[in-house]
């Protein structure tokens, strides 16, 4: 299996959202992504791992582990 580096409109299009809500995730909701130059990156087994724990739905500013 291909293991590349995907751009923010293929994993947007990869999780059903807007290129938006990815660029809001990065900074509110610490998904995991790579800034390479000027373009944000990402690895899908990350991404994947990331939305298993929850981490779309968490509420910003909360952390793992605490409540």
């Amino acid at each position: 299996m291909e293991d590349r580096w995907l751009s923010v409109d293929e994993i947007g299009a990869y999780l059903g959202v807007k290129r938006d809500t990815v660029y809001k995730w990065i900074g509110e909701k610490a998904m995991p992504a790579h800034k390479i130059g000027r373009l944000w990156k990402f690895k899908k087994d990350e991404v994947d791992e990331w939305v298993r724990k929850g981490g779309a739905g968490k509420i910003s500013g909360e952390h793992d582990g605490s409540k």
